[in-house]
């Protein structure tokens, strides 16, 4: 049986292809999926991917992920810098978690270098763009050997 990952996409990431295209790339939040579904499947992964603006909803479907997934992969965005929440969760829940960014966090503004779901992370890939994720979902599956 695969092994399931749940794919979580925090705030604004619903805006990809058109927000600030120079930081972020031109790539969809639906190429970013299919991206992780592909991945997934060549790994022998099954992805359940997901985005929301609202820090409760993720908060709940990562308490939800004790049932329902193997392991988590996340790209928190600004909730990184900023949500006690998310890594509680995460912290609860005691499943891997690999985190994403599409940019290099650390070369961006002060308050962007430090992230709370990095504490409570296996491991953290930034400045890849979309292929970090497909990079942490291989990292997933190795974990989960």
């Amino acid at each position: 049986m695969a092994k399931r990952v749940l794919v979580l996409n925090g705030p604004n990431l619903n805006l990809l292809g058109t927000r600030e295209p120079d930081i972020y790339g031109a790539a969809t939040l639906k190429d970013v999926e299919a991206l992780c579904k592909q991945t997934g499947e060549e790994a022998g992964l099954s992805v359940d991917f997901r985005q929301s603006n609202h820090e409760g909803e993720l908060v709940t479907w990562i308490q939800d992920a004790r049932t329902t997934a193997d392991a988590i992969l996340i790209n928190p965005a600004a909730y990184s810098h900023t949500s006690v929440a998310i890594h509680d969760a995460l912290k609860a829940v005691g499943l891997p978690v690999a985190e994403v960014h599409l940019s290099n966090i650390h070369q961006r503004e002060a308050f962007r270098h430090h992230s709370y779901v990095s504490a409570v992370a296996f491991g953290v890939i930034c400045g890849f763009g979309v292929t970090g994720y497909r990079l942490a979902l291989l990292a997933l599956a190795e974990k989960l050997k």
